[in-house]
């Protein structure tokens, strides 16, 4: 049961390969999205579950994890399937010692794709403007430099981010002062928001905004604010630079198909920073092997087939997605994708989850910051009473 719309195709044409190579038939139920979870549910209560399912983020799955629905594959990956996965998927899916009472540590579910989060360009409108899309700026200050100059060309600013996306894009900014560990003992209610390095790299929106950079000179926020922003990239495509994911190329293929003047690549590093930056990222899409099914063998044998770098490069061909397994070089990737794979050594590993009442005040909060209506330090405040308030 696959939860993916955009990679529906994908795995529609894989499993017609599998068949003609193995003579085992695979059947894809693609409910949707929006579906699928209350689906999974539905089956898991009335034991009918699928042989193999699409897995979602760690805090869903849990519940399917400590009832059994999910095969531990740690045991499993040694030997050529651990080396169809790079070592940072590995350390992402792995539950660790303590994570959920009552689950044993150990891997649920094995991922054919990574995520990583950072900038798309389009190639046409930067080079009109004067600027060489393919020659990423060395720093923040010259990347605010070229965004004047396209700014100067379209008239209405340049770079555009949903505000829903705010805490991702603070993440990667703020690892040039701050370790993951630092930022993972924020997160965990250790350490202070008001910190100098969560200052500095809240800072960055400020200096966009004052640069008169942001299109609009506001962050679309609510329902569907990413999807809005996406819309102005791929379709309208009056918008010359977003932050984004990995995954929007996905989108860009099913909404999109006709446009490809674009490349990606990661927000560049601070001018005064003090550590190397890394990048928001982490597991993509990838299933779990019901081990209480009828097929429970053939299951592990096509989710190893569908992690093998002949497929991945299927996957990252039809879908324009980041494989997990590192035999499948960047080079060989399509452009558009290929900034946002050669991120994927820079993955933050914070363990800690972000508190949800604290990300709403930073995602309200960033709006008040872009509109002069809040000052960083006045946004980080409201971060910090939040985090006290779940003491």
């Amino acid at each position: 049961m696959n939860q993916s719309r955009g990679q529906a195709k994908a795995l529609d044409k894989l499993v017609e390969t599998y068949q003609k190579q193995t003579g085992v038939k695979v059947t894809i139920d693609s409910p949707g999205p929006s579906n699928f979870p209350a689906k999974l549910q539905a089956k898991s209560q009335s034991g009918d579950m699928p042989d193999i399912y699409s897995t979602l983020t760690l805090s869903e799955m849990v519940p399917y994890y400590k009832a059994g629905w999910a095969m531990n594959l740690q045991p499993k990956l040694t030997g050529e399937w651990k080396d169809n996965f790079a070592p940072i998927a590995l350390d992402l899916t792995t539950v660790k010692a303590g994570t959920a009472s009552g689950l044993a540590p150990g891997i649920y579910s094995a991922h054919w794709e990574i995520q990583t989060m950072g900038l798309l360009l389009n190639t046409k409108t930067l080079e009109s403007a004067g600027v060489d899309p393919r020659t990423p700026p060395a720093t923040t200050d010259a990347w605010i430099e070229q965004l004047k100059k396209i700014s100067a060309k379209s008239g209405n600013g340049a770079f555009l981010m949903a505000s829903s996306l705010a805490d991702r894009f603070l993440f990667s900014h703020v690892s040039n002062w701050l370790s993951d560990a630092e930022i993972d003992a924020t997160l965990a209610g250790k350490a202070s928001w008001t910190a100098d390095g969560w200052r500095k790299g809240l800072q960055l929106l400020a200096e966009l905004r004052d640069a008169g950079v942001i299109v609009n000179k506001t962050l679309p926020g609510g329902d569907g604010d990413n999807p809005t922003v996406e819309k102005g990239f791929f379709n309208v495509q009056d918008t010359p630079v977003i932050f984004d994911a990995s995954v929007a190329i996905g989108v860009a293929r099913a909404t999109a198909p006709d446009f490809t003047e674009y490349v990606s690549m990661g927000v560049p590093k601070a001018t005064d920073g003090t550590h190397k930056p890394r990048v928001y990222g982490g597991v993509g899409k990838g299933a779990c092997i019901n081990p209480k099914g009828k097929n429970v063998d053939a299951a592990v044998k096509f989710v190893q087939w569908l992690t093998e770098p002949e497929q991945a490069k299927v996957f990252a061909d039809e879908v324009g997605l980041i494989p997990a397994n590192p035999k499948v070089k960047a080079t060989d990737l399509p452009p558009q994708v290929a900034g946002f794979a050669s991120l994927v050594d820079a993955i933050e590993i914070v363990p800690s989850p972000l508190v949800a009442d604290v990300r709403t005040a930073l995602v309200s909060g960033v709006q008040g910051l872009v509109l002069k209506e809040k000052t960083v330090d006045q946004v980080l405040g409201e971060m910090e009473t939040a985090q006290k308030r779940v003491k």
